[in-house]
């Protein structure tokens, strides 16, 4: 993913470059105006409007590609970051119970507000170091299956389950393999659609194929405004048909992964707004933000039995892919 580094230790995408330019001539300003030599108060003023307004006229129209790459953004929110930022009095949870404790995957219960809920999901990493321990947020059976222990463990104390999602693919490694990948995946698909409490899944990234899905099923699906959900990568995608990762962009339109696409679809219920310029521009508005909207959530579930959650569960995901013939 093309960045662009500046003098605000903000990186920004390659489609970014206008922003570029202008924050090189803010850097300057500022420079100019703390020396002290020239009031520059006006100038930094206007080439700030002139920032925002370029930031703004850019991601109006955001193609398939570019969601991705914002997706991906190195100082995007992950999951443990959202944790902390809406919901207090976490209590991390560790293991499945048989293999070990992917790292990949972080859990426990927590309150947000008066909400006690089990909030779980996909962890990436920040730095090499990071990535490596976290697997890039690439989850092993041993993930899923300590996925699924904690929302057994919220069914049982009567606790609503919040699923982030922010996967680039479940583990495809051999091991992974050798150990029930698919397996792991789809017992957590039959678990997820029968559980007695609600469920509220939000991709806050990428949303990837059957690793997205194994925490994804719910009663209520939602997207951040630029994250994507398919069942491939763009760049897998292209390998596939063209045999070169050249007509990556070609293929994110040919997908329809983006929110307004699987809107569009009936596959999620709703889209949350990020900040303009992505949910790393400020973290705290989309904290503010997600907050509410699980709030929301949580209070037009709470008005449905368990019995009428999971008929509408299964009947929701059931009705997918459905379609007739004119």
């Amino acid at each position: 993913m093309p960045l662009i580094s500046n003098g605000y230790n903000m990186m920004l995408l390659d489609f970014e470059k206008p922003i570029e330019e202008l924050m090189e001539q803010l850097e300057k300003a500022q420079a100019t105006h703390e020396k002290g030599k020239v009031d520059m108060t006006d100038t930094i003023e206007q080439l700030q409007g002139k920032i925002d307004q370029t930031r703004k006229n850019l991601y109006k129209n955001l193609t398939g590609w570019q969601k991705v790459q914002v997706s991906r953004h190195p100082d995007r929110p992950y999951t443990l970051d959202y944790i902390h930022g809406i919901t207090k009095n976490f209590i991390e949870l560790h293991g499945d119970r048989n293999m070990g404790d992917d790292k990949a995957i972080v859990g426990g219960f927590a309150n947000i507000d008066s909400h006690p809920v089990m909030i779980l999901g996909h962890q990436k990493g920040r730095n090499t170091k990071e990535r490596q321990y976290r697997n890039f947020g690439m989850a092993n059976p041993e993930g899923y299956r300590k996925a699924l222990r904690f929302m057994k463990l919220a069914e049982k104390f009567n606790k609503p389950i919040i699923t982030l999602i922010d996967t680039p693919g479940a583990s495809p490694g051999l091991e992974a393999e050798e150990r029930g990948q698919g397996e792991a995946i789809a017992r957590n698909l039959m678990e997820m659609a029968v559980l007695k409490v609600p469920i509220i899944c939000i991709v806050i990234g990428e949303g990837a194929s059957g690793g997205a899905l194994g925490i994804g099923v719910g009663d209520r699906i939602a997207m951040l405004e630029n994250s994507w959900y398919s069942v491939i990568s763009p760049e897998n995608c292209s390998t596939i048909l063209w045999r070169s990762w050249e007509f990556k962009e070609k293929a994110a339109e040919a997908l329809k992964l983006t929110g307004n696409d699987m809107l569009k679809n009936g596959l999620i219920d709703k889209i949350i707004k990020e900040p303009v310029g992505g949910a790393h521009t400020d973290k705290e508005a989309m904290f503010k933000t997600i907050k509410l909207e699980i709030k929301k959530l949580l209070k037009e579930l709470k008005e449905l039995s368990p019995e009428e959650l999971i008929d509408q569960r299964i009947a929701k995901f059931g009705s997918m892919g459905v379609y007739e013939e004119a």
